[in-house]
């Protein structure tokens, strides 16, 4: 075990250090040690004394180093358990020896075993054991002992003592609880935290006692004897004696004292049930206590000593607080004693030891509580707790007579800071002594305040105690007559409040009159707060009123004030005198004023139901509060006056007077928690209030000051307010409220009648918006006025004297102010709950009718405000019967002229009636009749998602049908109504007014149209719309044209001036085609929405002939806009239905009729207007054919490319060319070139590609010809009786099934493509845009169609091309050669896909077409590519674009078709390859000046061809591509490239030669010769390089000239590259060996070794031929 361990080292040291001077100490250890190894525990080592004996006898050395050795084994054997009780007194003896060492180790070790002794099981039994142990600590208290050392024997003296008077507790079978002082909680809380714990502590104190016998027991045991002795010892030295039991002549009195208290305080429970320790306390303790309280005689010695007085009054403290129940006399003189301790002239330190206990005893509920009822309450006994409260407020009011009151007021202020703050207030070291008298001064008068702020709380502690245990009611629960109050705590609470509230209300004003501090305020008003509350509770009136007035004496305190106001309330219903104050001056809210309001909202909310007649004190606060909050000088302290009033808002300042208006809103709005009585008690008080001030400025005598104003507004607000919170019991408050406000709207003064109004608005909306009045949409059909009348139920009478004001006001009176407030609050009812209203109707519209018919514009603009209201929101909850009335109240409206804004918005109104009659069919209870479209179209169903499906009303009577209240004679009443009073609005002369008329009446007709029966949609069309229509066009033609001026706005320089009006409206007749305009757009919604219903329609057609006649009157008669208008009317229908299958036949073709019948007619008419027309009518066109391709048939196709055409050539002719010599496109060409794509034909239809492209490419610019416009339009005067297969007679008519745009020019394709060009539109511009169209639509054609429109197609590009030297900065060739380049590499993709397979053409077809590409490749790369054309301003980007498409051309040639599987003839073939050749031979064949000046990139263009030549000709074994087309590619290539390949290197030599001969001495001329061009060298050195690169087919080689034995012997060799052609030019080669460039003899070299591997004539050694020969023999 470690104990043992342990044990054995210390043995072993104590061994060695008693080894040299104590030989048998060491023995002994030795000894001790082998006698331990043989015990196991310490219960051995307790039963052998061999152990302990050593340590014992190592303890009688009395050395030190021994003894302290010794002491710790001694702790180590005790501390577990391994010393026998026997050995206890031997024990003590020695350290009895040990204390009187002088050593400190050796002392402090002797009080550590002592204490470990008391604690151990050795703890002594008996009373000598015990008093030798408890006398070795007070030996060592003495003072000759170390401050140490008498320290820890007081701690262990302490202890020892609480170890004694346990053993007495657990002996005595008595509670364990423990107790500290409760009067001394903490200096740094607030007194309200204070009382709180104490509350706790009381608790805990109560229960730790509560189990003891209620009779006191005499016998003791063992243990309590000796406690009694030690209690009898200590009491004897208390007072000054000896000890007898402990053998102690005297001791410290402090201590003892001390130690007294601790017991007291500790082990109430001993002195509460063991009568000897009570008799102790009672005869002996308290004897002494009282004798050291004593302070008629002059105390010396320690008696006198501040800290001996403390200790003494916290022991006096601990009696009073928990003994005095059994203690009553001696209690009572100690607090007598206490009481008189502050009258006397006593030390300050004195009389702040007497106030802290004093303030204790406040501060704690049970305390207080105990001391009334034993001592106040009892009439035997002195009123202790009184003549308490009296002393503290002396104390607190003798700082009046003190000098120095003003700095002790500051040092308290500062006291209550600190300790608001959690630290403990204290001086500076260096403070005078008149600071440290002043600081003394304030602490006793702190201690005061806290002791009465204690009370105070206590007794609202115990209140709400005696609230929660149900002996008083909450204030908080309905108000009913006060009973009276029976119970214990509440007696007790009244008692408390009837004998202290004077005394502490004296004392409260005084220091919250005197004092700034914002913690002491903050506390003063806590317990002004409290107390009033508990005299609330309590019902206790005269305390509560004095409390309510003195409190509201320090809420606001004006700058001048006649007289000061009494804090004492005579009765409670007097009215305090008022000061008069001017909004002017200037009110400064200090933080007192403010702590003092909130601390009035406090206790008004608290106490709302008990107050009664005492709201007339509150009010006239909250009503100068409110006066000051709302003064524009109001502020705060912490802001001076002197700073502007915006630095001020920005600081943020007006924060505390946000909140003081907040809480005097929250006020109010808890008077939802009062009872009635109490709330109309508070109406009561407002309206007194009020009517005070009404008279006062009604009658004259006084001036109508800003204060009686806001007096009378602080009253109708917070009327308000109680109103809008007691709306669930509002019918008992109603008349009462309502009545004070009609009263008010009666007064003369104009200011109180607005308030008066807008006060009845807010309440008459609070009390329709609370939940009395549900809102009953659902009901909106449910029956009529009538029986609405006939079933007033008590809602209904509600809503009628909520609504019967207005009516009232209205009718009352004639002055125009109050009807217009009656209709503004009209307005707000029906804005925020018209929805709710259901017996008022009839009245509401009857008084809107009759504002329709006044003259005033405000009072119109106001009702019809109303009437917006009602026929957006309201009408669901409007009866049946009147919406008639309210269509003829909007027509009324309408039709006035005071407002123009009101008719626009009021026709508006009238479609939202219409909507809502069709919703009311929809979802009433006759939906299942709410339509008479029996077979509409899907397409209605399509229009309006929310639209249920409709159905079909039918004759048949059903039994089970009930007939709803607005039934379908009522709709279509309505209806009707609604349309005709539109139709008389749409003549209206203000074009304002018509327009928003007509507009809504096809609106109308568009969105519910599919509601309307088929009779309903007869009479609209024929008495409504078509006659809108012929009225509008009617007044369109005939208006004036006079053109008008705005209205006068003023003079300048003595002429009017004149309101602008836009150039597009400045006349009659511009107005009316503007409304003519709009009728044509509703006309075109109609038919677009109810075209196949329509249709179905008696004489339909005639009308639909009527609207074609028109629209072609209107295109060709009317203005632009209106021409438009009509084209969109017409086609709209038309596009809509088309592509769906609803439109027949004759309607397709009428159109396209008025459309070729307009733009023949319209070659008359010019300028811009027509211009637009005709563009509209050709976008009509591209929209009609792509929404209606189905229905084309060949006939309407041609019909259609005619009418286009015919605008195309009107365009060209009417053209002046203004515009296209500017680089324009005209309009109508720009709107042609915008549909082209739109014309592509259908598969049915697919012959008219061949008349869409022909049409079209005769734009295209023409060899030697214009187009005959006379001639064309007289062939195309009617294309409707065209034949429409006329393209088939055009291909029959060709040979080979195809055709040429320029049959009389000659065969030869360089004199037909090189004539002179002329356009049909100059600069080319719309060719332009048209040919990438042109292009798309070819590629886009039938296979059948493209082939036979491949070569004119072909041919219409070739002369684009061509027209690069007339126009090379153009882009028209360029767009022309892209087009060319797109079809021929889409005819190469489809040959290589297409290849073995039937491409739909013949042959001839095929070779023409092959002839046509030849053509255009031999004319435009010979002529017009590589060359250095003119031009004017060719840029570096637009050269190399230009050079990049040539580039393109050629790879295009030279990659795409002659290396592709081409069906091309063998003549065609060696064209194209023989223009390559051409192309190629620039370079070379020009003589060298001329090679010199040209230009780069021409040089470049004839070396690519060349590169072409070398690429057909060439082979490589990878290509897997190599077919017969491409094998005579390759032969017609070789012998070309041979041919140019021998001509270049002759060239070469001869050029070379030349420059030699020229003159040395010629000065420009180098020594040498000149040299050749850089072309020229580049395409030699190009040539050789790739003839050695060159690789042939051995087919292509077969053709080359050579002799047959080189051919035969070459053919043999299969196993290297074919390079045959080098033989062909050996000759050549031969020649250039002596060419003065060594690049070329170089090149030259090579090619002979390759010459010479293809003829086996490398150079051989003997080695290597016979490894060759071995290498034979072994293949072999």
């Amino acid at each position: 075990m470690a104990f043992m361990a342990v044990l054995e080292s210390d043995l072993r040291a104590l061994s060695a250090e008693a080894r040299r001077r104590y030989p048998a100490v060491k023995d002994g250890a030795e000894h001790a040690i082998i006698k331990l190894r043989s015990l196991s525990s310490p219960g051995e080592i307790a039963q052998n004394e061999d152990i302990l004996r050593i340590f014992l006898m190592a303890c009688e050395v009395k050395t030190v180093k021994l003894s302290v050795i010794g002491l710790s084994c001694l702790q180590k054997l005790i501390s577990h358990d391994a010393v026998a009780s026997s050995a206890l007194h031997e024990i003590l003896c020695t350290l009895k020896d040990h204390a009187e060492m002088t050593d400190e180790s050796v002392q402090l070790k002797t009080l550590q075993t002592v204490l470990i002794i008391l604690q151990s099981p050795l703890h002594p039994q008996n009373e000598d054991d015990m008093a030798q142990a408890l006398g070795i600590c007070l030996r060592l208290l003495e003072n000759r002992s170390p401050d140490s050392v008498r320290n820890t024997a007081a701690a262990t003296f302490r202890q020892a003592v609480a170890l004694i008077f346990d053993h007495v507790v657990c002996a005595e079978t008595l509670p364990a609880g423990k107790l500290s002082s409760g009067g001394y909680i903490s200096r740094t809380s607030p007194v309200s935290g204070d009382v709180s714990c104490s509350i706790n502590l009381s608790e805990s104190l109560d229960g730790s006692v509560s189990g003891r016998s209620s009779l006191m027991r005499e016998t003791l045991t063992k243990a309590g004897k000796l406690g009694l002795r030690l209690l009898e010892d200590l009491t004897a030295l208390a007072a000054g004696g000896s000890a007898i039991w402990l053998r102690v002549s005297s001791l410290q009195r402090s201590f003892a004292v001390d130690i007294l208290e601790f017991v007291l305080s500790n082990y109430v429970a001993v002195f509460r049930t063991l009568l000897p320790y009570e008799q102790v306390l009672r005869y002996q303790i308290c004897s002494i206590l009282m004798t050291s309280l004593r302070t008629n005689a002059e105390l010396e010695g320690e008696a006198g000593e501040p800290s001996f007085r403390r200790l003494v009054l916290r022991s006096v403290a601990h009696i009073i607080r928990l003994y005095s129940s059994s203690l009553i006399t001696e209690c009572e003189v100690f607090l007598s004693m206490l009481v008189k301790v502050t009258f006397l002239d006593l030390p300050l330190w004195h009389r702040i030891l007497v106030l802290e206990i004093l303030r204790g005893f406040c501060v704690e509920a049970r305390t207080l509580r105990i001391l009334f009822r034993n001592f106040d309450m009892n009439p035997k006994n002195t009123n202790v707790v009184e003549g308490m409260v009296k002393a503290l407020a002396r104390v607190v009011s003798s700082v009046q007579v003190q000098e120095t009151s003003e700095e002790s007021l500051a040092a308290v202020a500062g006291m209550f800071n600190s300790k608001a703050k959690g630290v403990e207030w204290s001086l500076d070291n260096d403070a005078s002594n008149a600071a440290v008298l002043v600081a003394s001064e304030a602490h006793c008068i702190t201690l005061a305040v806290e002791g009465l702020l204690g009370v105070v709380f206590t007794v609202a502690t115990l209140t709400d105690e005696a609230v929660d245990s149900g002996e008083i009611e909450s204030p908080r629960c309905d108000y009913d007559p006060p009973a009276k109050k029976t119970g214990n705590a509440a007696l007790l609470c009244l008692s408390m409040v009837d004998s202290l509230w004077l005394t502490i209300l004296d004392a409260f004003s005084f220091i919250l009159s005197r004092s700034q501090g914002e913690a002491i305020v903050l506390e003063i008003l806590k317990g002004y707060q409290a107390f009033t509350q508990a005299c609330g509770v309590l019902g206790a009136v005269e305390p509560l009123n004095s409390f309510l007035a003195s409190l509201c004496k320090f809420t606001i305190i004006f700058p001048v004030e006649a007289e000061k106001r009494s804090i004492t309330l005579q009765s409670p219903g007097s009215k305090r005198s008022e000061q008069v104050v001017d909004q002017r001056e200037s009110v400064v809210l200090t933080p007192k004023n403010v702590q003092a309001l909130r601390t009035l909202f406090n206790i008004a909310h608290r106490l709302h139901n008990v107050l009664g007649p005492s709201w007339v004190l509150v009010l006239e606060t909250l009503a100068a509060l409110d006066r000051a909050i709302h003064s524009p000088h109001a502020t705060t302290q912490e802001v001076s006056t002197a700073v502007p009033k915006l630095t001020r808002e920005s600081s943020g300042q007006s924060s505390d007077l946000n909140i003081l208006s907040s809480l005097n809103s929250q006020l109010f709005e808890s008077s939802a928690l009062m009872h009635i009585s109490a709330v109309k008690s508070l109406l009561c008080a407002l309206g007194q209030l009020s009517q005070q001030c009404m008279a006062g400025i009604s009658n004259g005598s006084v001036p109508a000051s800003s204060q009686k104003v806001g007096n009378i507004n602080f009253s109708v607000e917070r009327m308000i307010s109680i109103l809008v919170n007691n709306l669930h019991r509002v019918e008992p408050l109603w008349d009462q409220v309502v009545g004070h406000f009609l009263e008010l709207a009666e007064n003369s003064n104009q200011h109180l009648r607005n308030m008066a109004l807008d006060a009845l608005d807010e309440s008459i909306c609070a009390v329709l918006g609370s939940d009395k009045f549900p809102d009953n949409t659902t009901s909106r059909f449910n029956g009529s006025s009538q029986s609405m009348d006939t079933g007033v139920t008590d809602l209904g009478s509600l809503e009628c004297a909520v609504i019967s004001p207005l009516r009232v006001l209205y009718l009352s009176t004639q002055s125009v102010d109050s009807r217009t407030g009656s209709l503004k609050i009209l307005l707000h009812v029906l804005e925020r709950h018209g929805e709710k209203l259901h017996y008022s109707w009839p009245n509401i519209l009857e008084m809107l009718r009759s504002v329709a018919d006044s003259s005033d514009k405000e009072l119109i603009t106001l009702g019809f405000q109303c009437l917006r209201v009602i026929m957006n929101d309201g009408l669901s909850t409007i009866p049946a019967d009147c919406l008639q009335v309210c269509v003829d109240v909007t027509g009324a409206y309408s039709a006035q002229k005071t407002e123009l804004n009101i008719s626009l918005t009021a026709i508006g109104l009238l479609w939202t009636t219409t909507d809502f009659i069709v919703k009311a069919l929809i979802h009433g209870p006759g939906a299942e009749k709410k339509t008479g479209i029996s077979d509409v179209h899907p397409i209605l169903k399509q229009l309006d998602g929310d639209i249920p499906k409709e159905q079909t009303i039918n004759g048949s009577d059903n039994a089970n049908e009930q007939v709803p209240s607005l039934t379908i004679v009522d709709s279509d009443r309505l209806l009707f109504s609604v349309f005709s009073l539109l139709q008389k609005l749409g003549a209206d002369e203000r074009p304002e007014v018509r327009n928003s008329a007509v507009r809504t009446l096809f609106q109308t007709l568009g969105s519910h149209g599919q509601k309307l029966s088929k009779s309903m949609w007869e009479d609209c069309l024929w008495n409504y719309v078509f006659p809108t229509l012929d009225r509008s066009s009617h007044m369109a033609a005939t208006s004036s044209k006079d053109e008008w001026h705005g209205k006068e706005l003023g003079t300048r320089g003595g002429k009017a001036v004149h309101m602008l009006i836009h150039h597009s409206r400045n006349t009659a007749q511009k107005q009316w085609d503007e409304t003519l305009v709009l009728v044509l757009g509703g006309v075109a919604r109609i038919l677009r929405s109810f075209f196949p219903f329509l249709r179905s329609l008696s004489n339909f057609w005639s009308g639909w002939e009527s609207l074609l006649l028109f629209v072609k009157n209107s295109v060709l008669n009317g203005s632009k806009e209106v021409a438009l208008a009509a084209i969109n009317c017409l086609q709209t229908p038309i596009l809509s239905h088309s592509s769906k299958g609803n439109l027949p036949m004759p309607y397709l073709e009428s159109v396209l009729d008025v459309y070729e019948l307009v733009l023949q007619k319209s070659t008359n008419l010019s300028g811009n207007a027509a211009s637009k027309v005709k563009q509209e009518i050709l976008h009509s066109l591209g929209e009609l054919y792509v929404q209606a391709q189905m229905m084309f048939d060949d006939r309407l196709y041609t019909q259609l490319l005619a009418v286009i055409r015919l605008a195309m050539k009107h365009a060209i002719v009417a053209n002046d060319n203004c515009e296209t010599e500017y680089g324009n496109v005209p309009p109508v060409l720009r709107t042609v070139l915008e549909i082209i794509p739109m014309l592509c034909p259908t598969e049915r239809i697919s012959s008219m590609w061949l008349i869409l492209l022909r049409d079209f490419s005769q734009f295209l610019p023409r060899l030697n010809s214009t187009i005959q416009i006379e001639e064309d339009d007289a062939e195309e005067a009617s294309t409707s009786d065209r034949v429409p297969d006329t393209h088939l007679k055009i291909k029959h008519e060709r040979p080979n099934g195809t055709a040429s745009m320029t049959p009389g020019v000659g065969d030869s394709p360089s004199s037909r493509l090189k004539t002179s060009v002329t356009a049909s539109i100059p600069n080319y511009m719309f060719a332009e845009k048209l040919v990438p169209l042109l292009v798309d639509l070819f590629l886009r054609a039938p296979a059948v169609e493209k082939y036979i429109l491949y070569p004119e197609i072909i041919q219409s590009l070739g002369r684009c091309m061509t027209t690069r030297r007339d126009n090379p900065d153009g882009s028209l060739w360029r767009l022309a050669v892209e087009g060319f380049n797109r079809i021929l590499v889409d005819d190469a993709s489809n040959s290589t896909v297409n290849a073995g397979s039937d491409s739909g053409a013949s042959k001839p077809a095929r070779t023409r077409i092959w002839k046509e590409v030849a053509d255009v490749y031999e004319v435009f790369l010979v002529g017009y590519c590589g060359r250095a054309l003119p031009s004017d301003s060719f840029s570096t980007v637009d050269v190399k674009a230009d050079e990049s498409l040539e580039m393109t051309i050629l790879h295009i040639l030279g990659d795409k078709i002659l290396k592709s599987p081409i069906d091309a003839p063998i003549d065609i073939l060696q064209r194209l390859v023989s223009t390559l050749d051409r192309c190629a031979s620039r370079t070379g064949s020009l003589p060298v000046d001329f090679v010199e000046r040209m230009p780069s990139h021409c040089s470049r263009f004839s070396l690519i061809c060349l590169q072409k030549l070398f690429s057909l000709s060439s082979y490589d074994t990878k290509d897997h591509d190599w077919n017969s087309a491409r094998a005579e590619v390759s032969k017609i290539a070789i012998m070309v490239l041979m041919m140019r390949c021998e001509y270049i290197l002759s060239r070469f030599l001869n050029d070379e030669n030349d420059l030699d001969c020229t003159p040395l001495s010629h000065p420009t001329i180098p020594a040498g010769g000149r040299p050749l061009p850089a072309a020229r060298l580049e395409e030699i050195i190009y040539v050789l390089e790739e003839l050695g690169r060159l690789v042939i087919h051995s087919d292509t080689a077969s053709i080359l000239p050579l002799q047959p034995y080189l051919k035969g012997a070459l053919s043999r060799e299969k196993n290297h590259d074919n390079r045959s052609h080098l033989l062909v030019l050996f000759p050549s080669f031969s020649e250039l060996i002596v060419s003065r460039e060594a690049k070329v003899r170089a090149s030259v070299q090579v090619l002979f070794r390759l010459i010479s591997k293809e003829l086996s004539l490398e150079r051989v050694s003997l080695t290597s031929q016979a490894v060759e020969e071995s290498q034979r023999i072994q293949q072999s």
